[in-house]
């Protein structure tokens, strides 16, 4: 990704329970008929008790068969945050960017982000044989690593200062690109990530973020 317009700064947003409300690997998995053994999984991984890329990994196995029509069954059930679209427009109005780098699926976030008003976004790739799931992911697994470095990718192409960076998060996997912005915000965390931000939002609303912005 070459030739960004410049921005006056730069938002990144994790995309499971803080883009939107939902989890989405548990709405697939809710497809296979095993919801509440993946959402005890992701639970988990959030907390920070397991590695996320292993967890991620065993979480998708279980999404072995479920076929790709799937998909607009989880589209329909996708609960925006309260006051996501109030940021996006906000962040643009003021001269930003906003990005979303998600653990989660691009088959999904290629439909919502664009809806909701982010400009980019990066999230794993499932593998798909036949038309139905094959329970692996495809390609690099996007970790807290993946988050944190593609924060300042972005920042870099569309030139915007580090010190000009906000990333909002809630799980144990966004803590890295919570830690390399010039401000890291909890938003519907994890106790671990609300230790650790330097800033938490008590409401479920992105609204409350605007009078943050730069």
């Amino acid at each position: 990704m070459t030739n960004r317009t410049k921005a006056r700064f730069l938002v990144v947003l994790d995309a499971d329970s803080t883009l939107i409300r939902n989890e989405v690997i548990e709405l697939l998995a809710d497809e296979a008929g095993r919801g509440p053994e993946v959402a005890a999984a992701t639970e988990a991984a959030m907390r920070g008790e397991v590695d996320f890329a292993t967890s991620l990994r065993s979480r998708v196995s279980a999404l072995r068969g479920v076929p790709t029509t799937s998909f607009s069954n989880v589209l329909s059930r996708i609960e925006p945050t309260p006051g996501v679209k109030d940021l996006t427009m906000a962040v643009h109005e003021r001269g930003g960017i906003v990005g979303v780098v998600s653990g989660g699926f691009h088959e999904i976030l290629d439909t919502v982000a664009p809806e909701l008003g982010v400009d980019v976004w990066r999230a794993n790739r499932l593998d798909v044989a036949d038309g139905m799931l094959s329970g692996l992911v495809r390609g690099e697994i996007v970790d807290a690593q993946v988050k944190a470095d593609t924060l300042l990718e972005w920042a870099r192409e569309y030139g915007v200062d580090q010190q000009r960076t906000l990333a909002i998060g809630d799980g144990s996997n966004d803590l890295r690109m919570m830690g390399v912005a010039a401000l890291g915000l909890a938003f519907n965390a994890k106790p671990l990530v609300k230790s650790q931000a330097d800033l938490v939002i008590g409401r479920l609303d992105l609204a409350e973020v605007i009078p943050l912005l730069p």
